[in-house]
């Protein structure tokens, strides 16, 4: 008797560990099966949209929302609208096996919903860039094509460290950047864009707050007398100071192209310091 209640916890044990290699846990903490055979794939999330290109997986997707726009290609795919709180039924109508979500917690409702209906659903927040890496890897798991999520991380990451070496040893100018103009917001230590600030070779002058974008005021940015304004606004570009405009092109997300964002930046802050 004894051995039968032995040999029953140790199947039991050996179907928890299969369980586990054969499962990822996305940002929301749910289970994903790995390896889906998905061929309908409904981003919700610029960042996984254009991860899923750089992977060679966008021939995958039948929806997206009305942010993403890079690349080229992902413009051709049905729009459905918004990646927050989005219309389930839209997104119901394109027949998806495989749903991608921003895990933020306007979504968390959203997932839940789609779970119910037996739908597939990773959620996924990535808001700085170690996140990248992790969640690329993790959307390689459960598309079963580690290999190109791998590449496109070693890539992103071999020209940030490139970026990062080339101004290490450079003087690294103090910087507000300017997000939004009414109310004027900064560019906070909580956001990627301050690592990507660090790695081009400069200072932000709200490196110290953690959150991504405070409100801030012109007398408190004059006071902290920044060498370089980063800012397209007008009325900025008329304050003191070394006034350059960063390509809104390039940083809209912490995704495939941060390592060309980095250099972007590297260039602006210093010239010719990157070919």
């Amino acid at each position: 008797m004894r051995w039968l209640l032995l040999l029953a916890v140790t199947a039991c044990s050996g179907a928890r560990q299969a369980s586990t290699r054969n499962a990822a846990v996305d940002d929301f903490g749910d289970t994903v099966p790995v390896g889906l055979a998905a061929r309908r794939i409904a981003s919700l999330n610029p960042t996984t949209t254009e991860l899923l290109f750089a992977m060679g997986e966008g021939g995958r997707l039948v929806g997206r929302t009305h942010w993403d726009n890079y690349p080229v290609a992902a413009k051709a795919v049905p729009d459905l609208g918004n990646g927050l709180r989005p219309n389930i039924e839209a997104v119901l109508a394109v027949h998806p096996d495989l749903v991608l979500l921003y895990a933020s917690a306007d979504n968390r409702s959203t997932a839940l919903e789609l779970r119910e209906l037996r739908i597939a659903t990773l959620a996924i927040k990535v808001d700085h860039i170690a996140d990248f890496a992790r969640e690329a890897r993790l959307l390689g798991r459960v598309l079963g094509d580690s290999a190109a999520a791998a590449t496109v991380v070693d890539s992103v990451q071999r020209t940030l460290v490139r970026v990062r070496a080339a101004t290490a040893s450079l003087p690294h100018p103090t910087v507000f950047w300017e997000l939004w103009q009414s109310p004027l917001m900064a560019v906070g230590g909580g956001s990627f864009l301050d690592e990507l600030l660090t790695i081009a070779g400069g200072t932000n002058i709200y490196g110290s707050l953690s959150a991504p974008s405070p409100v801030v005021s012109r007398e408190d940015v004059l006071s902290r007398h920044p060498d370089v304004i980063f800012t397209s606004s007008q009325a900025v570009r008329d304050w003191t100071g070394r006034v350059l405009v960063p390509d809104t092109t390039l940083i809209g997300q912490p995704s495939v192209r941060l390592g060309e964002a980095a250099v972007s930046l590297a260039n602006l802050l210093h010239p010719g310091v990157l070919k």
